[in-house]
């Protein structure tokens, strides 16, 4: 029996769809997402999917996209955009097989302009998609029993899990869950298979979407597992993150659950802004679906399905109560023990060499914002043809060569010196704990360059670092092309969102290990601007720290930034 308090219903689920948002109405007139897909697939005057479907699309992990630095030249010669597509694969926790690791390079080199990207959220992203190849890669990827099913869209996305090579069995436990959790809650429509593998339709006894009906999720929902002490994942940055406590048996007890994190924010709209996680208890391993359920459904009955801006599940919880939302999960999942103790201390790779506790070795290998161009791709392979273990991809965009066995170490040592893949981790500290997002010129939300100009604007930043004696601090830098926030730029200790082509807002006090959003320092500045606030503020970094401290926390501390307690204050 519902025994939770009155609470406002006026935007959720419960209403008209003609009082939400239109694309209410799509997704509960798509037929469980199919819409006319398959026809627009066939349509060649255009490079385009027409209509409405490419919304739909993005539950199957496409995004249609344009290259937008030759975009004005062809409205010129009243030529349509040019057209292609991103296709993001769901790979559960970044676990990927040399035989799977071989299939995604060609198909990228055959249908993807010859480039794959890793992602922040431990996946591969193909970009440079035509429409005619779709299908083709789509297929490619199932030969080796993967797909992109809820890689995008107003679903669970891709399940994210730490990697901790120093413990193999808890890491390869997390990696189980991820991918367990990750098939339990995608969407169950017989849609994908028909579309892209070219299925018949089978009648069903039952709803064919028994947990996301007709309109599935208001937003995105994004979750994650996390071994202490290292936060590689970002936790906090999840909707539902799931926070290892181990054992005095060495086992995994339970997990804390941390919820309503985001990074997302809309530009000029006080209104949004990004969120850090509330841990509201702990729970044991048995209770993992039916909690994962409970949140999920709470977010599916109550959010905001009228305005998308405030649609993700930290608005939800911010408006209803973070008692009334934990109230709500505890009345479908029953109670939650009190949260137990942990500690961060860092949400960065460990570079090179891990040995881990059953004696297998771990390289993890520096890909400067996760972008593998065709020579490192051809650079690779010889690795991912001898390599008898897996690869692992990080939430920093890098990759890891895991499982080598003692004995087959001197031989990927010597592919990684003969290829001059080790020579990459040879790079300042700075640049190691940087990530961007892709943003110009295929990403359809960016304002300005990220993954193109960062690289140019850690090399200044490292000359001030020099300048000031801090080459060899740890500080965490990311930029992002737009106020989305995809390389979760809100929780690092030097943050750059785009707002105009060459122009970023500049955050600073972000926590080292993602615990703590960053507050807007100087809005709208261009190189000059930044340049000059960071040999400002890292100056007096130099000059003033304590022991130990770390950058962030001195711009608090110095008073240079106000700390940013909750998101919702963020924007004061």
């Amino acid at each position: 029996m519902d025994l939770l308090p009155p609470t406002d219903r006026s935007q959720d689920v419960s209403q008209p769809l003609d009082r939400l948002s239109p694309d209410e109405t799509l997704k509960a007139e798509s037929d469980q997402l199919r819409g006319t897909i398959a026809l627009g697939l066939l349509d060649r005057i255009t490079s385009a999917v027409p209509g409405n479907d490419i919304k739909l699309m993005k539950f199957h992990g496409i995004y249609q996209q344009d290259d937008r630095d030759v975009r004005d030249e062809r409205r010129r010669q009243k030529l349509e955009p040019a057209f292609q597509f991103m296709i993001r694969v769901r790979l559960p926790g970044g676990i990927c097989t040399t035989e799977r690791w071989l299939k995604i390079a060609e198909l990228a080199c055959a249908h993807g302009g010859e480039t794959l990207r890793m992602t922040t959220r431990q996946t591969f992203q193909f970009h440079w998609v035509l429409k005619q190849d779709l299908v083709p890669l789509i297929r490619g990827l199932h030969e080796v029993l993967l797909d992109t099913v809820a890689a995008c869209g107003d679903d669970s996305r891709g399940v994210m899990a730490t990697v901790y090579p120093e413990f193999p069995a808890l890491q390869a436990e997390l990696a189980d869950l991820a991918k367990a959790v990750s098939d339990h809650v995608i969407p169950k429509t017989g849609a994908y298979h028909e579309i892209w593998y070219g299925e018949e339709r089978v009648a069903t006894s039952g709803p064919e979407e028994p947990f996301y009906g007709r309109t599935y999720m208001p937003r995105k929902f994004k979750i994650g597992f996390v071994i202490p002490p290292n936060n590689d994942i970002d936790i906090y940055a999840q909707d539902l993150g799931y926070i290892a406590i181990v054992g005095e048996d060495g086992r995994i007890a339970g997990f804390n659950v941390a919820i309503g994190g985001g990074m997302g924010r809309t530009d000029k709209a006080p209104h949004t802004y990004p969120r850090t996680a509330s841990v509201i208890g702990f729970i044991t391993p048995d209770r993992l679906y039916p909690v994962t359920e409970a949140v999920m459904g709470v977010q599916r009955d109550y959010g905001n399905r009228a305005d998308r801006a405030r649609a993700r599940f930290k608005y939800t919880i911010d408006d209803k109560g973070l008692d009334w939302i934990k109230a709500a999960i505890e009345d479908r999942a029953g109670p939650l023990d009190p949260a137990r103790p942990y500690a961060f201390t860092s949400n960065a790779d460990r570079y090179g060499w891990t040995e881990s506790d059953d004696g297998a070795h771990h390289y993890t290998l520096f890909v400067e914002n996760g972008r593998l161009d065709r020579d490192l791709l051809d650079r690779i392979e010889p690795i991912a043809r001898v390599h008898k273990g897996h690869f692992r991809l990080t939430p920093n965009q890098n990759l890891m060569i895991a499982g080598v066995a003692a004995a087959d170490r001197p031989a990927i040592e010597a592919l990684l010196a003969e290829t001059g893949l080790a020579a990459l981790n040879a790079r300042s500290t700075l640049r190691l704990n940087a990530m961007a997002c892709v943003a110009l010129p295929t990403c359809g939300l960016a304002m300005a360059d990220s993954e193109r100009y960062l690289p140019s604007l850690i090399t200044r930043i490292e000359a001030i670092l020099s300048r000031h004696g801090l080459e060899k601090e740890p500080i965490t830098l990311r930029m992002t092309g737009c106020p989305n926030g995809c390389a979760r730029p809100y929780i690092a200790e030097i943050g750059l969102t785009g707002r105009a082509p060459g122009k970023y807002n500049l955050y600073l006090g972000g926590g080292f290990h993602g615990q703590r959003l960053g507050r807007l320092y100087r809005e709208n500045i261009g190189e000059a601007a930044i340049l000059e606030t960071l040999d400002e503020t890292l100056g007096r970094y130099a000059a003033e720290r304590q022991p130990g401290e770390h950058f962030g926390d001195f711009t608090i501390r110095a008073g240079i930034v106000r700390e940013v307690t909750e998101g919702r204050f963020s924007n004061d």
